[in-house]
């Protein structure tokens, strides 16, 4: 009885096993399918704000366009000063073993040339002499045993050596492999360096055709009034997307006011509630002014909410904290997120860039509650590595 009661409460705890695994795995799929629902409403929402824009002006959208491309450009040069600093490091591991294995092969060699020379020295028929000058059995016996070892310390050494000369070709051209990879890797680089400059000087002379445009029309309120109408938009869009997702956290983001760490360190350039464009605005965030490439972090746990390029703000990301919180990281060079990623507090998100048409590299932080914008000073008191 007790035996068949343990195999009933096993089968039972395998079978428990078997639908928890099942329904884990059901469960999975409905989370990437909910996650590529709202990563496909975020897409068309983007889609549907690039067209109004481009309808209110067509540089806005050429300058996207450079700015992405010069974004991709320089994520690809990372990726390939990574690969070649692989490539380079492998080669010196390689170069190292096979000096190594030279300086075996020359003893080996030599150890052999010398056993050689002795054999040749005591002549060619060995065997013979010692079974025509030894009498006694026992002692010769003894001698073919040890010129039996003899023999095949020397065939030990003869295959040490071919093997040794095998691995050595096959260094060589492992060698030579990396050497090649890394002209291929400078060739790439090189190339994308001159696609990179291009775009470049794209996005100078549209910034200089928007510039005078502006100038000419004194249209520049107008234009950061309809790009803070855009954001605003964005941000109510994506609070009712993301609603039917919400974030349910045992540790609140509002618990953490005044404790938050800043996501990038530098020089404050324009704080929050200050003046700009005539005085007819106000900065609802910050921008801080940072080398380009230094990583930008997320300043809490969430859910990217938004990862592109808008008008105003460039290369943004927007993080989702729950409660209604975002934050929002602009002017970025690059975007190293998804949207629907979750991030945790000091996670890179971005690198430090100078997107939207900005004249020098910096990072723009925003934390709203909702639609309205909060003083980040009040939320955010920490430098980072603090």
């Amino acid at each position: 009885m007790k035996a068949l009661a343990s195999l009933t409460l096993l089968l039972f705890l395998a079978a428990n096993s078997a639908m928890t695994q099942e329904t884990g795995g059901e469960l999975a799929k409905i989370k990437e399918q909910e996650l590529e629902e709202v990563r496909e409403r975020i897409s068309d929402l983007k889609k549907s704000m690039d067209r109004s824009a481009d309808a209110r002006e067509k540089i806005t959208s050429e300058l996207q366009e450079a700015e992405i491309e010069i974004s991709e450009k320089r994520i690809r040069l990372r990726e390939l000063e990574r690969e070649r600093d692989y490539s380079a490091r492998r080669k010196d591991e390689l170069d190292l073993q096979l000096a190594r294995r030279e300086a075996e092969l020359d003893e080996e060699s030599a150890e052999l040339a010398e056993q050689v020379r002795a054999a040749y020295m005591s002549g060619n028929q060995e065997r013979i002499k010692l079974l025509l000058n030894q009498r006694d059995p026992a002692t010769l016996g003894r001698l073919m045993a040890y010129y039996g070892y003899l023999n095949d310390y020397r065939s030990a050494n003869i295959e040490a050596v071919t093997g040794a000369i095998r691995e050595l070709a096959e260094l060589r051209s492992a060698v030579a492999a990396e050497e090649a990879r890394i002209a291929s890797l400078a060739r790439e680089r090189y190339d994308e360096l001159t696609r990179l400059s291009k775009f470049q000087d794209k996005r100078q002379e549209l910034l200089a055709s928007l510039q005078k445009k502006l100038e000419d029309e004194g249209k520049e309120v107008e234009r950061l009034a309809a790009q803070e109408k855009d954001l605003t938009r964005l941000i109510a869009e994506l609070t009712t997307i993301l609603s039917d997702y919400p974030i349910n956290s045992e540790d609140p983001f509002s618990e953490h006011k005044g404790r938050l760490t800043w996501p990038v360190a530098g020089n404050l350039l324009h704080d929050f509630g200050q003046p700009r464009a005539s005085n007819q605005l106000k900065w609802n965030g910050v921008v801080i002014a940072a080398p380009r490439g230094r990583e930008v972090r997320s300043v809490y746990h969430g859910r990217v909410a938004f990862a592109d390029w808008l008008a105003g703000l460039g290369l943004l990301v927007i993080v989702d904290h729950g409660e209604g919180y975002m934050t929002l990281y602009g002017y970025n060079e690059t975007i190293l997120k998804n949207a629907g990623d979750w991030v945790a507090p000091g996670d890179v998100i971005a690198t430090v860039g100078d997107s939207g048409g900005r004249s020098q590299s910096s990072l723009y932080f925003e934390l709203r509650q909702g639609t309205r914008p909060l003083d980040p000073r009040q939320w955010v008191t920490r430098r980072p590595g603090q």
